[in-house]
């Protein structure tokens, strides 16, 4: 019953105030605005992602030969609707990667489709977690720099101290009431921002969705409770309300804008030359090494050496034109020539169909040696891609994380799917859609087949091919990923709310 009336009592006062009016009208209204101005980035990135889809299946469906697949089989990752919530990696990284044998595709090779609104590009860096960590964190110790300081100046927590009340009883009602007062702006301009999500024709949100929000929210109470906190403590150590001020605005710049760009700063996160030079000499080797084996083939079969030794070339009807192509140094035959441009045989001439089945072996061999060496040199760029981008980041992530700031952020990049694990997800989707393709063509014989370089006895089939599909991870997966810095925070907040009682319990009043 004492601590009801002492909840209501401190509850009053709060809402009473002053500043509880300008923490409602000022997250309203930056994260309503913000809103809206995220929503229009994510349609124009929605229309950018259909429209570059829609022409990458045009362009592949105009090939008429499989070798023409090059540059053409393309995967695209589509804007993340909860990066409304928390932008994270979703528009940094690139959004389209070429699936094709002789490359394994990572997050590095992507690009990006769509041209960027230059004034939309001033304020979608700003996201809706961005807003909470700058402004309600700045709220929450506005709340707390006098909730004991202020009482010990007027006197007030001396007379209350004279009733039979239990100081833990006095701290756990000025929380209570802080937290549910602070509660009121958090919701309410989240409410707002789901209804404008969900009157947009462009997001249509499903049930995992809807959970990994609140997972949102719920990080954020938490977040906006350890910062509430450390206001309180220092509020506690404190006598002088200005003294508190003074502390808690030197504590929220420090945490919220020095710590994360000094940590930013001071983590390398560009490649030096140095970081992969021996890497990139191993590759070259292996890709030496395919190519004095091509080169041996060429010279020591009957009929393909003397066409890449002499002047003889390959003729082929292209569109209806006679066309000869004689042998260059760099490509030593008419065969490499033909495959790396890309040009298709209408028509093959009388004199060459006999060499046809030449071609078709030749290229068999030629495309097997290129994916196995493709998967030698993987196993040497697979891990120094790791040493020279990921350890730096996962780095900059762990020190990040001793700031509440680097804690929330994480966890909610987790929760939308922004974070770099949720972005693997879509390269690691086109990895294995690469290996599906690869089976498709190896079960086919496609690489040997006369449909990969010439068109006259039947065009390629695209729409015999694997379709590439994505499927975000739910909220089991994201949760998993989330809970770790969820649960640092909770700890945290536990943590500070036991020192603040030590320090009030044994605090003169």
């Amino acid at each position: 019953m004492m601590l009801t009336t002492l909840i209501r009592r401190e509850l009053l006062d709060n809402l009473m105030t002053f500043r509880f009016a300008a923490a409602v009208f000022i997250t309203l209204l930056l994260v309503v605005a913000n809103t809206v101005v995220l929503l229009k980035d994510y349609e124009q990135r929605l229309t950018a992602y259909n429209t570059a889809t829609q022409e990458s299946h045009q362009k592949l469906r105009k090939q008429k030969t499989y070798s023409y697949y090059i540059g053409k089989l393309v995967a695209h990752r589509s804007p993340n609707p909860l990066s409304i919530f928390n932008l994270g990696l979703d528009k940094q990284v690139g959004n389209e990667i070429a699936v094709y044998h002789a490359f394994v595709p990572t997050i590095w090779d992507a690009k990006k489709h769509g041209a960027d609104n230059p004034f939309l590009n001033l304020f979608t860096s700003i996201d809706i977690a961005l807003v909470f960590q700058g402004v309600l964190s700045l709220l929450a110790l506005i709340f707390a720099y006098d909730a004991l300081a202020g009482e010990r100046e007027r006197g007030t927590l001396r007379l209350v101290l004279t009733h039979p009340i239990r100081r833990g009883y006095i701290l756990f009602a000025k929380y209570i009431s802080a937290m549910l007062c602070l509660l009121v702006p958090l919701l309410m301009s989240l409410l707002l921002s789901i209804i404008l999500l969900t009157t947009s024709t462009t997001i249509s949100l499903n049930t995992d969705e809807f959970l990994c929000i609140g997972g949102i929210v719920l990080t954020s109470l938490l977040y906006v409770s350890l910062f509430y906190l450390i206001g309180m403590c220092i509020s506690a150590m404190t006598r002088r309300t200005s003294t508190a001020l003074m502390l808690c605005m030197f504590v929220w710049g420090f945490l919220v804008l020095v710590y994360p760009n000094m940590i930013l700063t001071a983590v390398e996160t560009t490649p030096q030359p140095e970081a992969y030079i021996s890497d990139h000499q191993q590759i070259k080797q292996m890709w030496e090494e395919w190519e004095r084996k091509n080169k041996q083939l060429l010279r020591n079969d009957a009929v393909l050496g003397p066409l890449s030794r002499n002047g003889e070339g390959w003729g082929f009807k292209l569109k209806g034109t006679e066309y000869s192509f004689g042998p260059r140094e760099d490509k030593p035959s008419i065969l490499l020539y033909f495959y790396q441009t890309g040009f298709h045989a209408e028509k093959i001439g009388a004199e060459s169909e006999p060499h046809v089945p030449l071609v078709q072996n030749y290229y068999g061999f030629y495309n097997r040696e290129t994916l196995n060496t493709v998967n030698r040199t993987w196993l040497v760029r697979k891990p120094a891609l790791e040493t020279i981008y990921i350890q730096p980041a996962n780095l900059g992530r762990i020190l990040l994380k001793l700031s509440p700031v680097g804690l929330y952020d994480a966890a909610t990049e987790a929760w939308a799917g922004t974070d770099l694990e949720g972005i693997q997800d879509f390269f690691s989707a086109v990895q294995r859609y690469r290996r599906a393709v690869l089976d498709y063509f190896a079960d086919e014989k496609i690489f040997e087949s006369r449909q990969w370089f010439a068109a006259d006895q039947g065009t390629a089939d695209w729409d015999a091919l694997p379709q590439f599909s994505f499927q975000r991870s739910g909220i089991d997966i994201n949760a998993k990923r989330a809970l770790p810095n969820l649960f640092l925070l909770l700890a945290i907040n536990l943590i500070l709310f036991t020192v603040i009682f030590l320090i009030f319990i044994k605090s003169e009043v």
